[in-house]
């Protein structure tokens, strides 16, 4: 799903958006947030952020690690029709941490594959109390029972990194986000006949409309074993041909685009506290206003097949932490 290049997008639509006082409230109004950093206290990994320029206009430059979920939320009519299934309860569909390296002009994507049995930690909830920990449990079950904060503080416990930022978007804002740049190009390397996902596609290069390209995203058993690892890989391509769609549109010269463009992220996102606003989105866009798809690297964390259950995965250990220690 890719969530992570809608992230890297936020911050140049808000730009021409924000020149109109209706606009710029619209699009503010439209963006759900929730605060993590309050929720989950002091005990955190230590973030690796610089500390912000004393100039109010200097980009930022240090580096960034955000947490960026694809939510399989069926709440509402739109998502329902997208997503199928139960209208209630929600899960991670889709993991990334992108590491954003100082200097902001290259980034490290790397997917969690939803199926990894992890030790979830205990989580606050918003109504009081905790979640207990649970052992062996599937990595995307700590956002169906804690939200994004159980989400966050999942992560941090299996990398041992801080998440500066946490950055959502939901069935229907990914599918509107796509069509409103005009489409995507992907190249599959295989046929794809997904009975699930309901999407069927002939190896080759296609260029995908919003439905299209969640299918592709949420599409698993017409490829490969059919497992989620086969699926990270789409939605892997899928993040960087969108990157690619972004730099060849012109969205500062159309203005009606660049608004749709804007109206259509910002109504699916949900962010934490830090980023909750087209002021802060922006900000973040110029920063990574050098970063170009060729300078995004995306890995999946290595797994291997977990010994109590052949169809879930556990994290290959030491090249994991291998992995993380270098993000840090």
């Amino acid at each position: 799903m890719l969530k992570a290049a809608g992230l890297l997008l936020a911050g140049t639509l808000a730009l021409a958006a924000a020149a109109a006082g209706w606009v710029y409230w619209h699009l503010n109004e439209n963006i759900k947030s929730v605060d993590i950093d309050s929720a989950l206290g002091d005990n955190r990994p230590m973030s690796g952020m610089t500390t912000p320029a004393p100039s109010a206009s200097a980009v930022p430059t240090g580096s960034l690690n955000i947490l960026v979920l694809g939510s399989d939320s069926r709440s509402g009519e739109e998502n329902q029709e997208l997503g199928g299934g139960s209208s209630t309860g929600a899960r991670s569909d889709t993991a990334m941490v992108v590491h954003i390296d100082a200097g902001r002009t290259a980034a490290t994507v790397v997917s969690i594959p939803r199926d990894t049995l992890v030790t979830r930690p205990s989580c606050p909830l918003p109504s009081g109390g905790s979640t207990e920990v649970a052992y062996n449990s599937m990595f995307n079950s700590a956002y169906a029972v804690g939200g994004p904060v159980c989400a966050v503080k999942t992560v941090e416990s299996i990398t041992n990194i801080r998440m500066d930022h946490y950055i959502e978007i939901d069935f229907s804002g990914f599918a509107k986000l796509v069509d409103a740049l005009g489409g995507v190009t992907v190249t599959t390397d295989e046929d794809i006949d997904d009975e699930d996902s309901h999407l069927t596609l002939a190896a080759g290069t296609h260029h995908l409309d919003g439905a299209q390209a969640l299918a592709l995203a949420r599409t698993r058993h017409g490829i490969g074993d059919g497992s989620d690892l086969g699926r990270i890989g789409l939605q892997q391509n899928l993040v960087k041909a969108l990157l690619d769609q972004i730099s060849a549109t012109s969205l500062l010269t159309d203005p009606a685009r660049l608004y749709r463009v804007a109206d259509a992220m910002t109504a699916g996102l949900t962010t934490d506290t830090g980023l909750d606003s087209l002021t802060e989105l922006t900000s973040l866009g110029r920063s990574l206003s050098g970063l170009s798809s060729d300078a995004v690297r995306t890995v999946t964390m290595p797994v291997v097949p977990a010994p109590s259950d052949r169809n879930r995965v556990v994290a290959r250990e030491p090249e994991a932490g291998e992995l993380w220690e270098s993000l840090r």
